[in-house]
């Protein structure tokens, strides 16, 4: 898909944006993902009983940006991972590495002062990056 205008990326077919910001865009053969949380899609309510909860669903609602774009996790080419508490990293790690194959996406990832969810996460794809292996079931 090579397109010359910016086209909404909505997950499940629906505008889950809690403000001025659509979920995705797609552009060409990029997708950018704006910062997606623990929000579940179907209530609009955030899920926070524990971190590594908050982490799955976050990713979670990536993919469903990046499925609803036609592309998936071996696509992203940029992370950027925003944490409450970056004494986390470690137990982000662990999670975020199953949901992808090598090699990695490029990825930052800083603490940030959101409230009360734990983890936002913004991203990058292009399509066709990842090639031909798509890692698709999350553990």
């Amino acid at each position: 898909m090579t397109e010359s205008s910016k086209q909404a990326v909505n997950p499940k077919g629906k505008d889950t944006a809690t403000g001025a910001y659509s979920p995705g865009i797609a552009f060409g053969d990029f997708v950018f993902v704006a910062g997606q949380g623990p929000m579940n899609l179907d209530t609009g309510e955030f899920e926070t009983p524990d971190f590594e909860h908050e982490v799955r669903l976050t990713l979670e609602n990536v993919r469903a940006v990046l499925d609803a774009a036609d592309v998936g996790f071996d696509d992203l080419v940029k992370v950027q991972v925003h944490l409450q508490n970056i004494n986390d990293i470690g137990r982000f790690n662990a999670i975020y590495q199953s949901y992808f194959t090598k090699p990695y996406p490029a990825r930052t990832t800083v603490q940030s002062v959101l409230g009360d969810i734990s983890i936002e996460i913004d991203a990058i794809a292009m399509r066709g990056a990842g090639g031909a292996s798509r890692k698709v079931d999350a553990p």
